[in-house]
C-alpha cells in the first residue's frame, strides 16, 4: 500500500474525532492551547492504537485474507464510509453540541474524553484488518493515523471555538467518502492487476 493511500485513510478515519472535538470546542468561549492538545493527544492515541490491535487479531488468519484481501479491504472501508455518511446525516440534523460538557472550566473530564476517544476508534480497528495485506506499512500506518488524527482534533477544537457558533460543520460525511474511495482503489487495483 503506498504511502498516500495510508494518509488517505488517516483523514478519513480523523474525521470522526475531528467532528467531536468541533461539537467540544463549540461549547467553549476561549482557546486553550496546552488543553486542547492534551485532548488532541487521547483521540490521536486511541486512533493510532486501534488498527494495530485489528492488525494484530487479523494476523491469525492472514492466509485466509491473502486470496480475498482486496475484497476485505473494499468492504470493510465501504461499509465504515457508509456508516460515517449515515451517521453524518443524522449527526447534522439533531444534537448542535455532540460529545460537550458545555462548561468552561479548565479541568478535564479525562472519563468523558477517553470515551469520546474510543467510541470514535472503533472503526480503526477493523481498519486494521486491511493491513494485515500489506504487513511491512502497520508501523508507519499506525503512526501516520495518530498523527493525523492528533492535528485534526486538535484543529477541531480550534475550529470549534473560533467558528462553530457561526458555520454548520459536517466532516464525517466526507470521511466516509474518503474511506469508501480507498476501498474502491484498492479493489480496482487488484482486480486490473489479476
Amino acid at each position: 500500500m503506498d504511502y498516500l493511500s495510508i494518509m488517505l485513510i488517516a483523514i478519513g478515519l480523523a474525521m470522526d474525532s475531528f467532528a467531536v472535538c468541533i461539537g467540544k470546542g463549540m461549547c467553549r468561549r476561549h482557546f486553550y492551547p496546552w488543553r486542547s492538545a492534551r485532548i488532541a493527544l487521547v483521540f490521536g492515541l486511541f486512533q493510532g492504537l486501534m488498527p494495530f490491535a485489528g492488525y494484530a487479531l487479523g494476523i491469525s488468519f492472514a492466509t485466509w485474507i491473502q486470496d480475498y484481501d482486496h475484497w476485505v479491504a473494499f468492504f470493510i472501508l465501504f461499509v465504515i464510509g457508509v456508516k460515517m455518511i449515515s451517521e453524518g446525516f443524522v449527526a447534522g440534523s439533531g444534537e448542535e453540541c455532540l460529545g460537550c460538557d458545555c462548561q468552561e472550566d479548565m479541568t478535564i473530564n479525562w472519563r468523558k474524553v477517553v470515551v469520546l476517544a474510543f467510541a470514535t476508534s472503533i472503526d480503526a480497528m477493523a481498519i486494521g484488518l486491511v493491513f494485515v495485506s500489506y504487513p511491512g506499512t502497520i508501523m508507519r500506518a499506525t503512526v501516520t493515523i495518530a498523527l493525523v488524527t492528533l492535528l485534526f482534533a486538535f484543529s477541531g477544537m480550534f475550529i470549534g471555538v473560533r467558528f462553530g457558533r457561526r458555520f454548520r460543520f459536517n466532516v464525517e460525511i466526507l470521511g466516509g467518502f474518503i474511506l469508501m474511495a480507498i476501498g474502491t482503489k484498492i479493489l480496482l487495483e487488484h482486480l486490473v492487476a489479476g
